[in-house]
């Protein structure tokens, strides 16, 4: 069988988003996040959290995996760091279950952030009493493959629904989805994100105050 030497396609050293913008962003809701950012970095409606209380922020530790196999999730929570959030582009092969308890606890032993997958998981059941947070796009019990001749990469760029995401973005999941921002720019939209939240919650006083939203937001 021909082996693919991995680390000619795996990117070790990246810049990863700040801690303290990842402590600021974890504290606002993505879709507060996705609207001050300019509407920019949701990720499909499809993959969501597979338990309600999950919610996931940290830098994106990126992965491109061949359809139906999984090695190079193993591989990339082998290179992972404490907080890294894994976001994984399965080459359109949804209907796998790519992630599963073992999985879930191994990355919950290394302290990594989260899983944030194009494609499905399994062990659901598990995966909520575990505690690691997996943001997927169902569940699905087919088993994977592990193909050592099989070309993936590591923190490559990936592109999932209209976003590309590398590594070290900054990346935010809650119960009603996944948002991912550019590293470059994610201080500067976090900062936005935490602006009109407070912009928000002046609008709700003035709603329960009597206020209409046709006057607040001035609509013709």
């Amino acid at each position: 069988m021909k082996h693919h030497n991995a680390g000619l396609t795996t990117q070790r050293k990246i810049t990863r988003v700040d801690a303290q913008t990842v402590a600021a962003a974890a504290t606002l809701p993505t879709a507060t996040i996705h609207e001050a950012a300019g509407k920019i970095g949701a990720l499909p409606c499809a993959i969501k959290p597979v338990a309600n209380t999950f919610r996931l922020c940290g830098p994106a530790l990126t992965v491109h995996s061949p359809p139906g196999d999984n090695l190079w999730l193993h591989r990339a929570m082998d290179i992972a760091q404490p907080g890294d959030i894994m976001v994984v582009y399965a080459s359109g092969g949804y209907d796998y279950g790519y992630w599963g308890e073992i999985m879930s606890t191994a990355a919950k032993v290394k302290k990594l952030g989260g899983l944030v997958i194009d494609g499905c998981v399994r062990d659901a059941g598990l995966l909520e009493e575990i505690g690691f947070p997996v943001f997927a796009r169902g569940l699905c019990i087919r088993g994977t493959l592990k193909d050592y001749g099989a070309v993936g990469w590591l923190n490559a760029p990936v592109y999932i629904g209209e976003i590309v995401i590398s590594g070290g973005d900054l990346v935010v999941g809650d119960r009603d989805g996944v948002v991912a921002l550019p590293r470059e720019r994610a201080a500067e939209l976090v900062a936005k994100a935490q602006a009109r939240e407070l912009e928000e919650a002046d609008v709700l006083k003035r709603i329960e105050a009597g206020a209409t939203t046709l006057e607040i937001y001035n609509f013709n």
